[in-house]
């Protein structure tokens, strides 16, 4: 059984109000999105759009991929390694806030990750973390800016997030984790998939 908290007019809604308050922050000057692969990258082109409207200067768009940034890396059984997907962050970082978005926030080290990435391309003014769902549990000392909603969880249930590009609809979900689901006991990454236990 799922529960869904967030619906896609829910979504919708969530992202128009984070974009008014990285506007009302930062004023929507020297700004850049930049999402992590690969639902974190759909919902930053989502936030990009209402930002362009809010806007009066352009707002560059990047996406980048944490594989092997991860700490997990070399704890992972062959099987589950993660698939690698390109980075795209065609603009100079220097002087800009970049707004990092990702679907999920949960252990940290996702986001911790995502910074280490970002910052082999330059050094931005400003990192801002933006997420659609803080689930909570946190493991290291990473806080997000803009939160679309906190959903209290248990580490047994997962937080599935699923966005009409990838998955077919637009909806976050809380459900009932099911048993281990690797030999290696190594979770899967926040904003990695569908699935965040």
């Amino acid at each position: 059984m799922e529960k869904i908290v967030l619906d896609a007019e829910d979504v919708r809604r969530t992202l128009a109000r984070i974009g008014h308050e990285v506007v009302e922050r930062t004023g929507g000057r020297g700004l850049a999105i930049v999402g992590v692969h690969r639902r974190g990258a759909v919902i930053a082109g989502r936030l990009h759009a209402c930002l362009l409207e809010l806007c009066e200067e352009d707002v560059p768009l990047g996406d980048v991929d944490i594989s092997f940034y991860r700490d997990d890396v070399g704890l992972r059984s062959p099987a589950r390694q993660p698939v690698v997907h390109a980075s795209h962050i065609d603009f100079p970082l220097e002087e800009r806030t970049v707004v990092l978005v990702d679907d999920v926030l949960y252990t940290g080290r996702t986001a911790r990750a995502a910074i280490d990435a970002l910052f082999d391309y330059g050094r931005p003014e400003r990192v801002q973390l933006a997420v659609l769902a803080d689930r909570g549990h946190r493991e290291l000392p990473i806080r997000p800016d803009y939160v679309g909603k906190n959903l209290p969880t248990a580490r047994a249930e997962r937080v599935n997030v699923r966005v009409e590009e990838l998955d077919g609809v637009d909806e976050v979900t809380i459900a009932e984790a099911p048993g281990p689901s690797a030999a290696d006991g190594a979770s899967p990454r926040e904003g990695a998939g569908v699935v965040r236990p």
